[in-house]
């Protein structure tokens, strides 16, 4: 079974393994498809229409089958390639070995945020964005630009403590775990992480940067750990809800998958720790 590590614990084989296996499915096209499907839904979930991705209590689970499909894609190419997670409450500044020329790459240029370290910059000639907002081909990054500070561990774990799952109206006003994880209430988690590191990080199209998968491999980690702190508690809503997915409710994109399915990770794979 995979066990997801932290990117700070990675040996030196580790990254390079992870790193060639997203260029392999870069090279091979399969990478623009994922930045596509998310793309589409950050467009179509809206407050008050049909939200599934983004902005409702199947934000989790909708980004667990994500993840976990990306991962699948990268052990067609490495099956000893697992995902790992970046825990920004302990990593929190453009020095973190996260953004060595070794992993990832630095952060962008001052004059147009391009990033030009390591293997995903444009001048290496392996990382040209075909889904992107506009005409420039090259992943861009502004690391504290748009919002000063990373989320802290007290805050994180402030989240933790909400015990109910989700509540109506069920959008970004919602009050639960979810939507305080996700970011539209409360000491805002996951949106802020995205604004931190800014770029494309910014955009729907942000799996563009690599950075992405790490980022919600750890928001998935925190709904890892918020189900093992809450074993009473379960995803909400359970049923006849109108515009979000109920518990047994299918998922778009996929036919086959509904919340209920992906409410047990460890079928699946394990974390190396707890939070």
């Amino acid at each position: 079974m995979a066990v997801r590590k932290n990117q700070a614990t990675l040996t030196a084989k580790e990254k390079r393994d992870f790193v060639n296996a997203v260029l392999e499915l870069k090279r091979t096209g399969r990478y623009d498809a994922f930045v596509s499907t998310h793309n589409s839904f950050i467009v179509g979930d809206t407050d008050n229409g049909e939200r599934t991705g983004h902005r409702s209590p199947s934000f989790l689970p909708w980004h667990r089958k994500f993840l976990l499909q990306f991962e699948q894609a990268l052990q067609s190419i490495d099956p000893n390639v697992t995902l790992p997670y970046w825990d920004w409450t302990a990593d929190r500044t453009p020095a973190s070995s996260l953004w060595g020329a070794d992993f990832l790459g630095g952060n962008g240029r001052s004059s147009d945020g391009q990033v030009t370290t390591g293997a995903f910059a444009f001048s290496g000639g392996k990382w040209t964005l075909g889904v992107r907002p506009d005409s420039r081909s090259y992943l861009r990054r502004a690391l504290g630009s748009a919002v000063a500070s990373l989320p802290t561990r007290a805050e994180a774990e402030s989240v933790l403590a909400i015990s109910t799952y989700d509540a109506a109206p069920w959008n970004s006003s919602s009050e639960g775990f979810r939507n305080n994880l996700e970011g539209w209430r409360g000491v805002n988690l996951h949106n802020r992480v995205h604004v931190w590191v800014g770029g494309h990080m910014m955009t729907g199209m942000s799996p563009n940067d690599p950075v992405f998968w790490l980022h919600h491999c750890f928001i998935d980690k925190l709904w890892a750990e918020w189900q093992r702190r809450h074993p009473g508690q379960g995803y909400l809503p359970t049923g006849g809800t109108a515009n979000v997915v109920d518990l047994n409710d299918t998922m778009k994109p996929w036919n086959d998958t509904t919340p209920a399915d992906m409410l047990d990770h460890t079928r699946l794979y394990t974390y190396d720790t707890g939070f």
